[in-house]
């Protein structure tokens, strides 16, 4: 199957396929259309951008015949709103001559009110988030027994994000008989702990080791003093609008990200998104960053699995991701296509184990480049990166901690050797609730409540 015309898809999807461009399968698209189409259970790794989404898509598609069922039919799973967005939008590229009925829902916005009522119009493939499609599920308004196809995508970084719960309950609402599909860019173990638990058979098909970045992404690394030094490195780079034309800067946390939209200052030309952004917000500022109204993206690693957004020239890994699975799928996203593309980062003296973990997983030593002399070298910290004093103990604290000992506290009474008198519970009850007053003479009461 060395081109989709191989692939003997129907004349609608086809000439969707052929409005946008695709000449030729990738490997991922060739090896997985089959096995879909045939209804085995499937799991396919493959390098971030070769075309995943397309290979469980075009096959689903192919099978889906129209149907007026309101429940339905094929569930896919993301882990992130940007992405659910992402594969609905795929959805729809792909069948504007069928009638398909695709949904996406997913949380962080208060829209579950509208997806409830898309819901009673009827869907073929519904797209969500595990939190946002159990709570759906729970409400009934969503029922997963019609459901004949699953797909889980991006499930290594689903489970990173500690979904397991959520998918487990989910499978608890699906019918048993079903076609299972998993795609991923790494294979971890905690995806062999899941594929092994609810698959039947599956077939496999490893398109590159886990770990490998695509040939045409070039890459760099800077080793760089300080949060401010990176921030002064990033902006001379910046300066270059032709070489860097199009940029995404990942970021380690949501608080840096803000921070280093402030030290930036070029509101005009950069945009940030992170998980504590409202959706409208973080839907606007891809739009932006994709349509080129903004050059530059500050991101925390929320986009850094299946976002694809065509023709970023660099991905700037501004610090040095914790896993290094997720430097992997950052550079990933720039080199799609097999369009050339380069991936900078940044390390401290503090994060350089952390670039040697990455380092291994691709096998691959990261050239290392020189600081240009124009840039800056600070000597300010900020709050994370200066040490933090050890408080003194007083003299007074440590003798009271050798009078009373490590784990000294006040025992209660009853755990106390001395023996308190119990007292009987009638007594406790006349104690609590007194005799009460019966009813009789009104002067014969007033003279017991004064002997009270």
């Amino acid at each position: 199957m060395n081109t989709f015309e191989d692939f003997n898809i129907k004349k609608q999807l086809r000439k969707a396929v052929d409005e946008l461009g695709f000449e030729k399968p990738t490997p991922i698209q060739q090896a997985s259309y089959s096995t879909i189409l045939g209804g085995s259970d499937f799991v396919g790794i493959a390098q971030t951008g070769t075309g995943k989404t397309i290979a469980y898509l075009l096959p689903i598609i192919q099978d889906l015949s129209f149907s007026n069922q309101l429940q339905p039919r094929v569930l896919i799973l993301a882990p992130t709103r940007e992405l659910v967005i992402q594969i609905v939008e795929q959805v729809e590229i792909l069948t504007p001559y069928l009638s398909v009925r695709v949904l996406g829902v997913y949380g962080g916005s208060n829209n579950i009110i509208a997806q409830k009522q898309a819901l009673t119009q009827g869907v073929d493939i519904i797209v969500g988030t595990p939190r946002r499609l159990y709570d759906l599920a729970l409400s009934n308004l969503l029922r997963l027994k019609s459901i004949k196809k699953l797909v889980i995508d991006e499930v290594d970084i689903m489970l990173d994000f500690g979904y397991k719960t959520q998918l487990k309950n989910i499978f608890e609402h699906l019918p048993t008989k079903r076609q299972n599909i998993l795609f991923s860019a790494t294979m971890t173990s905690y995806v062999d702990e899941l594929t092994d638990g609810f698959l039947i058979n599956p077939v496999k098909k490893t398109i590159s080791i886990s770990g490998t970045p695509l040939d045409n992404i070039n890459q760099e690394c800077y080793s760089v003093p300080n949060f401010h030094t990176k921030a002064n490195l990033l902006k001379h780079l910046l300066e270059d609008k032709v070489e860097y034309s199009k940029v995404l800067v990942f970021v380690g946390t949501k608080a840096h990200a803000d921070f280093l939209f402030d030290l930036l200052n070029s509101e005009s030309e950069i945009s940030v998104i992170h998980s504590g952004k409202e959706q409208n917000h973080r839907t606007k500022s891809i739009e932006r960053f994709a349509t080129g109204t903004n050059r530059i993206l500050i991101a925390t690693d929320v986009i850094a699995r299946g976002i694809d957004i065509e023709k970023i020239t660099t991905v700037i890994s501004f610090n040095t991701p914790l896993y290094p699975e997720n430097y992997i799928h950052r550079i990933g996203r720039t080199g799609r296509a097999n369009q050339q593309g380069r991936s900078i980062l940044f390390y401290t003296k503090k994060e350089l184990v952390l670039k040697g973990a990455i380092e291994d997983l691709m096998n691959y030593t990261i050239p290392l480049g020189e600081i240009p002399e124009a840039v800056e070298v600070s000597h300010q910290l900020i709050d994370d990166e200066k040490e933090k004093p050890i408080e003194e103990v007083k003299l007074s604290d440590k003798a009271s901690l050798s009078e009373s000992g490590a784990s000294f506290h006040e025992k209660s009474a009853k755990n106390s050797k001395v023996k308190t008198k119990k007292k009987s519970y009638n007594k406790t009850l006349k104690e609590k609730f007194k005799k009460p007053i019966r009813r009789g003479d009104k002067i014969q009461n007033m003279n017991k409540k004064k002997r009270k």
